[in-house]
């Protein structure tokens, strides 16, 4: 491309705030955000006046404006506007998950007690879709998995590429205490839980890191082969007693879960989510090496440590995501955006689309990490049993 890359951003709430401060922080190529649009349009009118951009009333009128379709709506639209927008000849970049299974609009459906098997089959089934349109339209789908471009993740690679490592095991956990979503806690419109909500992000890492591996050694990606997982919905037993710290508004969801992956070269990672996690984000992630050992520290880390006695006094300062209190001891982050790989997933997104390459976090990585969630939903529902990852 020469001309600028023109942006619209469809959806008008948390994402879309995110994606919109990672987008204005792109350099050294043009890019233009053009406008949003939503199915709600309080939501996407205020949005517009808060950013200086224009809403449009429907997504082809917003699709015929631009270049890229950012997708940061409920997971359950994913496939029908990304294969829309791809059809239309855009690019698009999606919020995770990259798709999954709702329900089909199906009566009574309730995610915690509806076929796995189908389930698996149907998320891939829509992955393939998504994957048939892309390599129609010839353009580019990135996949906003922000863990693969946080710094920690990837001076990893670089670790690992340079030195030639062989991953035999890693670790990663995202939890905290609940989804600042509302649609989150609903099969229909999540997908899923904890698993799909926040075990995407350490497994995206893990998968990520293990295709770095293979490629920069053997020039071919090491995928997952096989998983066992286990969920469990902890807030919802009978004896649990509610203290009013976790969110616990959950319809169909699990609140934790654990899966572990083999490797098609035998190697492991075990991967950890919850909504049961108080003190704020509990993001990291392990990796052992047969010459290396490494541990990333997403959330919290230590560049900044300070003491606050009382809470008032830091009322208007941002500490850092779902603390809880600011008294005491805190790390206030610097700027956990960029911890976090936020305005560097945009900055690889736009540099790969002006410039006709493929992203870091690409649609291959996008579907590999769907497969492995909705084989760990069937393991779990087979009481942790080993189940093929379908690739």
């Amino acid at each position: 491309m020469t001309e600028a890359v023109r942006v619209g951003i469809v959806g008008a709430r948390f994402a879309a705030r995110f994606h919109w401060d990672g987008l204005r922080r792109v350099y050294g190529l043009p890019v233009e955000i053009v406008g949003v649009t939503s199915k709600t349009p309080e939501a996407r009118d205020a949005f517009a006046r808060e950013t200086g951009i224009r809403a449009f009333e429907s997504f082809a009128e917003l699709c015929s404006a631009v270049d890229v379709v950012d997708i940061c709506t409920p997971p359950s639209s994913h496939e029908q506007l990304a294969i829309e927008a791809l059809q239309a000849g855009k690019h698009v970049i999606i919020e995770k998950p990259l798709t999954g299974y709702y329900g089909a609009g199906a009566d009574g459906f309730h995610g915690s007690a509806f076929s796995k098997e189908q389930m698996l089959r149907e998320a891939t089934a829509s992955c393939a879709r998504i994957l048939a349109a892309a390599k129609a339209s010839g353009k580019r789908v990135c996949y906003a998995e922000n863990w693969v471009y946080a710094p920690a993740i990837q001076k990893e690679a670089e670790i690992l590429a340079k030195s030639s490592g062989q991953i035999l095991w890693m670790l990663g956990e995202q939890s905290h205490s609940g989804s600042h979503s509302p649609y989150y806690g609903s099969w229909k419109f999540s997908g899923g839980g904890s698993l799909v909500g926040k075990g995407c992000h350490p497994l995206s890492a893990a998968l990520y890191l293990k295709r770095i591996e293979g490629q920069s050694r053997n020039g071919a990606p090491i995928r997952p082969a096989t998983v066992s997982a286990r969920t469990h919905e902890i807030t919802r037993m009978p004896g649990y007693r509610d203290e009013g710290f976790l969110r616990t508004a959950y319809d169909d969801t699990e609140d934790y879960a654990q899966i572990h992956i083999k490797f098609a070269d035998g190697t492991v990672a075990d991967i950890f989510s919850s909504e049961l996690v108080i003190g704020g984000v509990h993001n990291w992630m392990e990796i052992i090496c047969n010459n290396h050992r490494t541990r990333c520290n997403l959330n919290p880390i230590d560049a900044l440590e300070t003491f606050n006695p009382k809470e008032e006094i830091f009322k208007d300062i941002y500490i850092t995501e779902k603390l809880g209190s600011k008294q005491g001891w805190s790390n206030p982050a610097p700027d956990e955006a960029w911890q976090h790989g936020y305005p560097q997933e945009f900055q690889d997104f736009m540099e790969s689309i002006f410039h006709g390459r493929e992203p870091l976090s690409g649609i291959e990585l996008a579907c590999d990490a769907i497969a492995t969630i909705y084989a760990g939903y069937l393991s779990a529902e087979r009481g942790g049993a080993e189940v093929e990852v379908p690739l």
